[in-house]
């Protein structure tokens, strides 16, 4: 099992304490797109144009991942 599925894995036991980098990997490995150029956002684009922007502040609030999870799910 790779970083990302572990991440992915304890993100849905445990939607509290993430960073925005943790939600990256996970883009990453599932082909999700960002783009986070020092706004307050980073904004998350599958491949069919759905889009996800997550505060890049901490706390991540557990509504951003369960919609992040959301959008991994259906792409």
């Amino acid at each position: 099992m790779n970083t990302a599925a572990k991440l992915l894995l304890s993100m849905r036991r445990n939607p509290l304490d993430w960073h925005i980098e943790q939600f990256q990997t996970i883009a990453r490995q599932h082909g999700i797109d960002w783009r986070h150029d020092g706004s307050s956002h980073c904004v998350f684009i599958r491949s069919d144009g759905k889009t996800l922007p997550v505060p890049a502040h901490r706390p991540i609030k557990p509504i951003y991942v369960k919609k992040f999870l959301e959008l991994v799910a259906g792409a």
